[in-house]
């Protein structure tokens, strides 16, 4: 028996519960019967022989083979021939009982048992049904030592569902391989998705500042953890008066130099503005030139810049900070409210700044809203980026970031294409259900299709 197997066995209790132990010919006539059911019991049995188990594989019913794909005391052999099964659900079971395995592989051992079952992995890898590679993109986006030759080919998926997680999280990945993937043209996200990682160094920071993908640099420049050049920096901020998303996590951004403190107080928003004024990691020469430029601007503009005294700090007048509903309310009614800065709340956890933002585009209450977060309704939390003119792949951030939704129960877009996996029937009556469930009677404003 392939031992990754029996030491997950013995971790999840061994044989089913309650059970005598069969003798070898018990098993093999029970692996025999015509009744599908008994030979379904006998395949969901921790204490079978490795070569019934592996007999039953092969079982022309696929309830049968789908206990077999699920059972941890199969052998290896059983998984490799599962894995090109004609039946998407075994083939999905065999991928969750790989994912529980994860933590435990190990490059060192060099078993055949072990070879056998990375080859399973690499050909779950390339499944054609979606969910079965985004349960092993989800299982092994942090396993250290996972195989790296799977590890890059879910990195290349077309599914951003699939790469994403990789590409954010994967240890294996090399700057590399992200570099390799960002010069590539991936998948809409899937560079947004190394924006995030735990860990940007200045080559592949780089690379992703010389791409049009203004989401990911948003993304970016939002990361701390990123290492970016100030040359590079100078470079986004010759580009950023264009992009009112980069201009947050611009001002926002740690260890920012006089320099470039100086030119984004030349033309971010006053509120953005304030928070620069306000920042107390500044050298005395940066607080100054800053200062500088507020001035300036207090000059040129007058009364347009009333929060701000002529030393270039805050009036005692000034109100309260915006609010993030303030702050949406103020972006949507100047059409600056973009998925991309949409993104880049999501990143920065600025839930309320979301949930207003969602409730602005798509034009429905807030409660409702937030009723369908708390739910956790993948079909309401996509119809409702549908609503707001959002993608589907940002529907899928949505999804997994704002409502918390598991991997496996999220919507991806159809398969091979960028569209919404719902009709625009179902989507409008997932609005109506949750309309009514908060007593909301705002009528559904169909998007332009």
């Amino acid at each position: 028996m392939n031992p990754w197997f029996a030491r997950l066995r013995r971790a999840i209790g061994g044989k089913k519960a309650g059970l005598p132990r069969l003798s070898y010919e018990e098993a093999r006539e029970l692996a025999q019967s015509e009744d599908a059911e008994r030979r379904r019991q006998l395949a969901r049995r921790g204490d079978v022989w490795p070569e019934i188990l592996y007999f039953l594989a092969a079982d022309p019913r696929p309830e049968v083979r789908r206990e077999i794909a699920a059972n941890p005391a199969s052998p290896a052999q059983a998984d490799w021939s599962l894995a090109a099964d004609a039946d998407a659900a075994v083939r999905g079971e065999l991928a969750r009982k790989i994912a529980r395995l994860a933590p435990n592989l190990s490059a060192d051992e060099q078993d055949r048992l072990r070879q056998m079952t990375y080859a399973t992995l690499a050909l779950l890898a390339r499944d054609q049904i979606v969910m079965v590679r985004q349960i092993l993109a989800e299982a092994l986006k942090d396993v250290a030592n996972a195989p790296p030759e799977v590890i890059r080919q879910l990195a290349h998926d077309s599914e951003i569902a699939v790469s994403g997680p990789i590409l954010e999280f994967s240890p294996v990945l090399t700057d590399e391989d992200l570099l390799e993937i960002i010069r590539s043209a991936p998948v809409a996200g899937a560079v947004s998705a190394i924006s995030r990682r735990g860990a940007v160094h200045e080559t592949v920071a780089d690379a992703i500042a010389g791409t049009d993908d203004v989401e990911a640099i948003a993304l970016l420049l939002a990361n701390p953890s990123a290492q970016i050049r100030e040359e590079t920096l100078d470079l986004l901020l010759d580009r950023a008066p264009r992009h009112e998303a980069w201009h947050g996590p611009m001002v926002r951004r740690p260890h920012l130099s006089a320099r470039a403190a100086t030119r984004l107080a030349r033309f971010v928003a006053e509120s953005l503005l304030k928070i620069l004024d306000q920042r107390t990691d500044f050298d005395d020469a940066t607080k100054q030139a800053v200062a500088a430029a507020v001035r300036r601007r207090v000059e040129e503009r007058g009364s347009d810049m009333a929060a701000f005294r002529p030393n270039g700090r805050r009036s005692d007048v000034d109100a309260a900070a915006e609010t993030p509903r303030q702050a949406a309310e103020g972006m949507h009614r100047s059409g600056h409210l973009s998925e991309a800065v949409i993104a880049t709340a999501l990143s920065a956890n600025d839930i309320e700044f979301v949930v207003s933002a969602l409730a602005l585009r798509a034009d429905v209450s807030i409660e409702r809203v937030r009723k369908i977060v708390s739910t956790q309704s993948a079909k309401g939390m996509t119809a409702l980026a549908w609503q707001a003119g959002l993608s589907p792949t940002m529907a899928v951030a949505l999804q997994t970031q704002l409502s918390r939704i598991a991997p496996s129960d999220v919507l991806p877009p159809r398969p091979g294409t960028t569209n919404f996996p719902l009709e625009a029937a179902e989507m409008a009556w997932q609005l109506d259900f949750f309309a009514s469930m908060v007593g909301d009677q705002e009528a559904v404003r169909h998007p332009v299709e």
